[in-house]
């Protein structure tokens, strides 16, 4: 495996060429032409806006901030994934994974939201935000702990050593189903966008370069940019043409491109910093709660490095290689917590399925994606923009992105049976 160490004695050889996934058009360590992948970077970018937005829309109101909190917590999350990609790419597993916000997090989250100590500060909405994102900060402080000590030790190593593409396709099985929750409902909160959206992706990506063969892959390549664009207009155009001036408050959440409030409150620049919402505090409950949330990421994530591996066509993971990169994962969780991201991070599974789309695995253009994501994160009002994409687009991504993931089953089971023939 490229940029990793040689094999031990009780790790598994590299399996031959003739069992790597077909087609890839560019592996970890072949980039594509600068152009094509800076496009492919920012398309990863717009990919894996979709978790970095919903998760804060729908936790910093409960907290009790506004949309200026809310912009900022978005920009914070978006920083620290890139920081967490840069890490993960140089320093972890080395494979082309984006790091980034995860649902896992969230009923733990939740939990700590609707603590009882909270309540004396409801008269001050902004107070009482800063002191639930505090203990949210220290839980997940103490939640890193986990997967460094796991990762970093060798300890989760010895677990994975015994992980055989058998034993992996359970693992891929969650993460993939993961996304049907906010794939399909997703999709049926606003039909008339998200449905658009699902067909037109599939079309492009799956019929048009069939039936248009020449360039270079650009329509199966850079479909999410194309189908992105289309139905963004087309949404724009039924909200400025008064399509859902006398809708229910929920549709109008769901399919208008002018109810994030977002760009408003975004500010022009703003570099996020270590402990900018104060001092965190600290409850053993809460987290002990986070850890065991902790630990389900960790779960997740490891299958989701698998698929990530296959879609790049690398070898497999040596255990050594996964445990680090668990515990850069979890530096990625302390990271969270310094800056106050209101969110864990783990593997993000939408960008491993892009990577199934795309059919590239190249290890520069998800650094590239980083580097949008930090750039992003510091020019506020740029970012807010492409936040604004509705969040039934973004559903209908993850429908077609679930069903990638899932095809690793596939191709593992073709493994496990070639092995045991």
């Amino acid at each position: 495996m490229a940029g990793g160490a040689a094999p031990k004695a009780d790790e598994p050889l590299p399996h031959p060429a003739k069992d790597q996934l077909p087609s890839i058009s560019y592996c970890i360590t072949s980039p594509p032409p600068w152009p094509e992948a800076i496009l492919l970077g920012f398309q990863h970018y717009i990919v894996m806006l979709g978790t970095t937005v919903l998760i804060p829309t729908s936790l910093v109101p409960q907290m009790g901030g506004g949309n200026e909190e809310k912009a900022k917590v978005i920009q914070t999350l978006l920083f620290v994934a890139g920081l967490n990609t840069l890490l993960q790419s140089l320093f972890g597993t080395r494979l082309p994974a984006v790091m980034g916000g995860s649902y896992t997090f969230v009923p733990s989250t939740i939990s700590i939201i609707l603590a009882g100590r909270f309540s004396n500060y409801s008269g001050d909405p902004v107070e009482k935000f800063k002191r639930t994102m505090r203990a949210i900060q220290g839980s997940l402080i103490v939640a890193s702990t986990l997967q460094i000590v796991l990762g970093f030790s060798g300890l989760w190593r010895n677990v994975t050593r015994f992980l055989s593409p058998l034993s992996v396709v359970p693992l891929i099985s969650l993460v993939g189903f993961g996304l049907y929750e906010f794939g399909f409902p997703g999709v049926a909160k606003c039909v008339e966008i998200g449905l658009p959206q699902l067909v037109i992706i599939v079309f492009i990506s799956q019929y048009l370069p069939h039936v248009i063969k020449r360039g270079k892959n650009i329509f199966d390549r850079f479909a999410v940019i194309f189908s992105v664009v289309i139905v963004w207009i087309y949404a724009h155009l039924l909200t400025v043409g008064g399509a859902y001036n006398d809708a229910a408050p929920k549709t109008q959440a769901s399919c208008r491109t002018d109810r994030a409030g977002l760009i408003d409150a975004a500010p022009w620049i703003r570099v996020p910093w270590p402990f900018q919402w104060g001092a965190p505090s600290f409850d053993a409950g809460e987290a002990f709660a986070m850890m065991m949330a902790s630990f389900v990421a960790l779960v997740e994530s490891t299958g989701a490095f698998f698929a990530v591996a296959r879609y790049a066509s690398a070898t497999p993971m040596p255990p050594s290689v996964l445990s680090r990169g668990v515990g850069w994962q979890g530096v990625g969780i302390l990271l969270s917590g310094l800056f106050g991201t209101v969110n864990g991070t783990s593997v993000s599974v939408e960008n491993a399925g892009l990577l199934a789309l795309t059919r590239v695995g190249s290890r520069r253009v998800v650094q590239i994606s980083a580097g949008f994501m930090i750039f992003f994160s510091v020019l506020g009002k740029f970012g807010a923009v492409f936040a604004s994409i509705p969040a039934p687009i973004v559903a209908a991504l993850y429908c077609l992105f679930f069903a990638y993931v899932l095809e690793v089953l596939a191709s593992f089971s073709s493994v496990t049976s070639t092995v045991s023939e």
